[in-house]
């Protein structure tokens, strides 16, 4: 039945149900009692939301559970429409509010998505009412093009996104100011609303709950407020990737700024120069997140990134982060030593942190005193004692580390070897008797002796200390629910022998490949994962080690001794499944980058 064919009318579950049987999908005994049940609880739902409720298995192939988006997918099709699943990141919300009401929006089921050149594309529910399009046309003066979409989606999102934008236009047209507040508490109750603000903060209040509870919705590491001329972007990082989520006013996006800064304890009035904060906040769920705040001074405001540490990845088995079971065994030799140093290294958001953290919390036991130097802090953990770095209180890393060699530590943890003191001060505490665990950044493990060495540190001081080195990636990890196996085609063996060469690995017959479903928002990938090159120091080692150090020698040496490579880690894990060639080529570097 195509949608142009039938007369204006909202769909009906017996007719949904009659094109069910048509097809073979659902059997005439089911969709009679479904009818029956139906006349007696008089749903005010969807009739494709009641027939999802029941779970039904489809008695034709490919003999799938019928969901809501299953059904909604099957309709579309019934229907003469292009099915759209709908992504709340490319929906442009600020054009709601100004095309329709949302009591006129429900009327009709539909929801306006996107403007795109002369096109309104609008999502529909109820693909037999129409009676709105001439007159939508006739307002936008734009054509509409319909699409259908789940109606629990154009449901949710309705309410969700006018809301939304309703408060937008508030702020907006109140050009609030958010008050001189001087503190908060630290644990930000998710729309809860501290009595201090006046009735007019709560636009702002209700837009700042909302991107927080979207960011975490969306698994994003990062949020972006950006000010622009005109205009202010929202960014999210998802997965290592950022992606525009929204436009805001100029007003509302440095009232959100003001917001946040004063939830953070940062000085509201200092614009001029950069500001670190921290927000400890709650989701509807009650799972608490922390969120490191930082500021920076541009050319049209301050532009505010949050990162979200989420603390449940401190409790991951290392499995989970990646670690193969030959890493994890060469980790915990060098972990489970009493004194000495180890070495992570990798660029920012290679995931050092939560392999930091999560070794920490592995040894912070009872019985030992844990201490670490942060710049800033990254997540407040229980089990450590945690001391912020003052630059301006002349409280550096060689400063924090001195200090801490008089509170009796059994591990200690320097956010950064950035300079000779620090490293110096790092390896006296090695020297006596306690365990060390810092970073560097380098692009693998054998350059982090060399950088050692141009930093000044003498040879055999590292050959006393050095316990191991790690160098680690993030990947970006196939989505499971669509992932396809495919025979290795003569580009990827090309790519394959670029990737592990000039060392042996046996190649895969074939390799999985992303595909795109609504599970991952049609990229194909959904989550990252760890991987590492694991150089555990040695007699051998040892004697390579030198002012004049030959750093291929040392590399070479490391791989005879059972070091995998990146490329090497990254190429076991295409090998399972878990992540594709390109993005271990993209993200690993080559062998003789150093």
């Amino acid at each position: 039945m195509a949608a142009q064919e039938a007369a204006e009318h909202k769909l009906k579950l017996a007719e949904v149900l009659e094109m069910l049987v048509a097809d073979g999908m659902v059997g005439k005994e089911d969709a009679d009692g479904l009818i029956a049940e139906h006349r007696l609880r008089r749903h005010s739902a969807h009739p494709l939301a009641i027939i999802a409720d029941k779970s039904w298995k489809s008695q034709a192939a490919p003999y799938r559970i019928l969901t809501l988006d299953t059904l909604t997918e099957w309709f579309a099709k019934k229907a003469g429409l292009d099915y759209l699943h709908i992504d709340p990141l490319k929906i442009d919300f600020s054009n709601l509010v100004d095309l329709m009401s949302i009591d006129y929006a429900n009327r009709f089921a539909i929801m306006p998505l996107s403007i795109e050149g002369n096109e309104l594309l609008v999502a529909t529910a109820e693909p037999f009412l129409r009676d709105w399009e001439a007159v939508l046309k006739q307002t936008s003066r734009k054509n509409i093009r319909r699409v259908f979409a789940s109606p629990a989606d154009i449901n949710r999102y309705l309410v969700e996104f006018y809301n939304l934008a309703r408060s937008v236009k508030s702020a907006t047209k109140a050009k609030m100011d958010s008050g001189n507040i001087a503190s908060f508490e630290q644990l930000v109750e998710m729309g809860k609303t501290d009595k201090q603000f006046d009735a007019n903060d709560q636009h702002i209040v209700h837009i700042v709950d909302w991107l927080w509870q979207y960011a975490f919705d969306q698994r994003a590491s990062d949020i972006h407020i950006e000010p622009r001329r005109e205009s202010g972007l929202v960014r999210f990082r998802i997965d290592g990737i950022l992606h525009q989520v929204h436009q805001l006013p100029i007003s509302v996006v440095t009232a959100m700024t003001s917001r946040i800064k004063l939830l953070g304890r940062m000085d509201l009035m200092e614009k001029r120069r950069p500001q670190d904060g921290r927000i400890k906040t709650r989701t509807e769920e009650g799972q608490e997140i922390e969120l490191r705040l930082s500021t920076l001074p541009t050319a049209f405001g301050e532009k505010l990134v949050m990162r979200i540490f989420d603390p449940e990845v401190l409790v991951r088995d290392f499995s989970e982060l990646g670690f193969s079971d030959d890493d994890r065994v060469r980790w915990e030799q060098m972990t489970s030593r009493p004194n000495g140093i180890i070495l992570v290294t990798g660029p920012t958001g290679s995931g050092k942190t939560t392999t930091l953290y999560s070794t920490l919390k592995s040894l912070a036991t009872p019985e030992v005193n844990v201490c670490t130097l942060e710049d800033p802090i990254e997540m407040v953990e229980p089990a450590f004692n945690q001391m912020q770095i003052q630059t301006g209180l002349d409280l550096t890393f060689a400063e924090g580390v001195r200090a801490l060699m008089r509170q009796d530590p059994d591990i200690i943890m320097v956010g950064e070897i950035r300079d000779l003191e620090t490293a110096d001060m790092a390896i006296q505490a090695a020297l006596t008797g306690h365990l060390v665990i810092s970073t560097l950044h380098t692009n693998d493990a054998p350059s982090a002796i060399t950088r050692l060495l141009d930093l000044g540190v003498p040879s055999y001081l590292l050959n006393a200390t050095l316990l191991g080195i790690m160098a680690q990636r993030l990947v970006r990890t196939l989505c499971p629910h669509c992932k396809k196996p495919h025979p290795m085609q003569e580009e990827d063996i090309e790519l394959w022998n670029g990737l592990v060469a000039p060392w042996k690995a046996t190649r895969p017959t074939q390799v999985q490949r992303p595909q795109g479903c609504l599970e991952c928002r049609m990229t194909g990938y959904s989550g990252r994962i760890g991987i590492y090159e694991i150089l555990l120091m040695s007699p051998e080692l040892r004697k390579l080690i030198t002012a004049e150090t030959d750093i291929a020698a040392l590399r070479e040496q490391a791989n005879r001794e059972g070091m995998k490579p990146l490329r090497i880690s990254g190429a076991l894990k295409i090998a399972s499944g878990l992540t594709t060639l390109d993005e271990v080529l993209k993200t690993a570097p080559p062998p003789d980058q150093s």
